[in-house]
């Protein structure tokens, strides 16, 4: 039987890495659904090349596309980090069950872990979908709206220092003055715990950085 390119471990690395870097891509920036065609060809590829049976061809990207999911859930409406967690560790356990040999399997799960890290790089280069604004507050309690008595309270905020009660991915929740507030990063991953201050506010959304103090 003839050697194929594709049969190279390092191929199924680099399948793998483009492939979860373009579907998380996908979420993360609007790139009318071409990011989302290009990661679904490579992941349908990677488990078609390397699966015989189509029963578990069609189980295995059950698997992984259900872990893609669970991290878009956790974005948009849980926001904790603990769907994500299970979400990559389905797409790393699809992976692996379709490997051809425990090597292989090792080139491609890193391709994923890689991957997955790497779509976040997308956000410097494409415009984001802003899909995590919709958790803050999508109708937004503006001035020319009649919430002054409210946006007056918030704006008192700017400047103000506090700390970040969870993980801001990039929305979150933060603490100032004692006082528990739903906080928004600019595309800036900041865990729990760090200290934060308020860098603008626009009607009850939030927008804050990490300080260093």
């Amino acid at each position: 039987m003839e050697s194929s390119i594709f049969d190279a471990d390092w191929m199924l690395f680099a399948i793998t890495f483009f492939g979860t870097m373009f579907l998380i891509g996908e979420i993360l920036v609007n790139m009318r659904g071409l990011f989302g065609l290009l990661g679904i060809s490579l992941i349908t590829f990677y488990f078609y090349e390397n699966i015989v049976e189509p029963g578990t061809f069609i189980l295995m990207l059950i698997i992984y596309f259900i872990g893609l999911l669970l991290i878009i859930i956790d974005g948009k409406i849980i926001n904790d980090g603990t769907l994500a967690t299970l979400g990559l560790a389905s797409m790393l356990l699809a992976t692996a069950l379709a490997a051809p040999t425990i090597n292989a399997g090792l080139y491609a799960i890193t391709g994923v872990l890689v991957g997955s890290g790497c779509s976040f790089l997308l956000l410097k280069r494409f415009k984001s979908r802003n899909m995590w604004e919709k958790i803050a507050l999508k109708d937004r309690m503006t001035k020319d709206r009649g919430y002054n008595s409210m946006n007056k309270e918030y704006e008192k905020l700017v400047g103000e220092k506090g700390k970040a009660i969870t993980d801001l991915r990039p929305v979150g929740t933060i603490t100032i003055n004692g006082q528990d507030y739903s906080g928004i990063s600019n595309a800036q991953w900041i865990e729990k715990d760090s200290s934060i201050e308020v860098v603008s506010v626009n009607g009850t959304r939030i927008l804050v950085k990490k300080s260093k103090s």
